[in-house]
């Protein structure tokens, strides 16, 4: 245990920051996704050819690649792409490539799940906003999506449990997070089942506090909709 101390014969320090590292990369590209994510489920539902189109294009093409590919081909190939078009001089740092790159595949997802999301809402309510005289935005922000995010919150959630895992796919482009300090721990001191388990319980404690989040979010989400429990 002391190669996980915290002095400088260990290892905890480093262990330490390099989670906080993951926890940056995962929380910032899940917020990206989310945002785009949005867009395009709306941009789904659209009845526009063009637009239905190019989501499913963007939907077909970062579900269909590996999340790995996208991080090389960002911190890789996009800065040379922009040297040579422009002559400008633009490099990805590796935490910039793993949000952005993670950011846009699991926007597809979320945009996905929206949609269904949507799909899933009863039409009688849009004939009842209807009936009552809201218009278009009230009508989504009263009704609609309040519905859709009780819909959604399930996949949402599962979106983030993968994407946390993903983080670790951002360690090959150089990114000191967990795993890749784990590695270069592991390496120096041969100790490589000490340093991979400590990564391993690190991702356990993140995802079992995703999972309280998630059930006091969800209990949030139908606040006034779940059967009273007798006391």
């Amino acid at each position: 245990m002391e190669l996980l101390s915290f002095d400088d014969t260990g290892y905890g320090d480093e262990m330490l920051a390099g989670a906080f590292i993951t926890v940056q990369l995962a929380v910032f590209s899940f917020l990206l996704s989310l945002v785009l994510g949005l867009a395009l489920g709306f941009i789904a539902r659209s009845r526009n050819r063009l637009l239905f189109r190019a989501w499913r294009f963007y939907a077909s093409l970062f579900m269909g690649v590996p999340s790995i590919l996208v991080v090389f081909f960002l911190y890789y190939n996009v800065p040379v792409l922009i040297r040579a078009l422009s002559g400008a001089r633009m490099d990805f740092s590796p935490l910039a490539a793993g949000i952005v790159a993670l950011g846009i595949v699991y926007a597809a997802y979320v945009g996905e799940v929206i949609r269904g999301a949507i799909l899933n809402i009863p039409s009688g309510q849009v004939d009842a906003a209807r009936a009552i005289g809201l218009r278009t935005l009230p009508m989504w922000w009263l009704v609609l999506i309040p519905q859709a995010w009780r819909i959604a919150l399930p996949g949402i959630v599962n979106i983030w449990m993968v994407l946390l895992k993903e983080t670790a796919l951002v360690s090959m482009v150089g990114l000191t997070d967990l795993v890749r300090v784990a590695d270069v721990a592991a390496a120096v001191t041969k100790q490589p089942f000490m340093f991979y388990l400590a990564a391993g319980f690190g991702y356990i404690i993140f995802s079992s506090a995703t999972m309280v989040a998630a059930r006091r979010l969800e209990r949030w989400a139908y606040r006034g909709q779940l059967p009273v429990k007798a006391q």
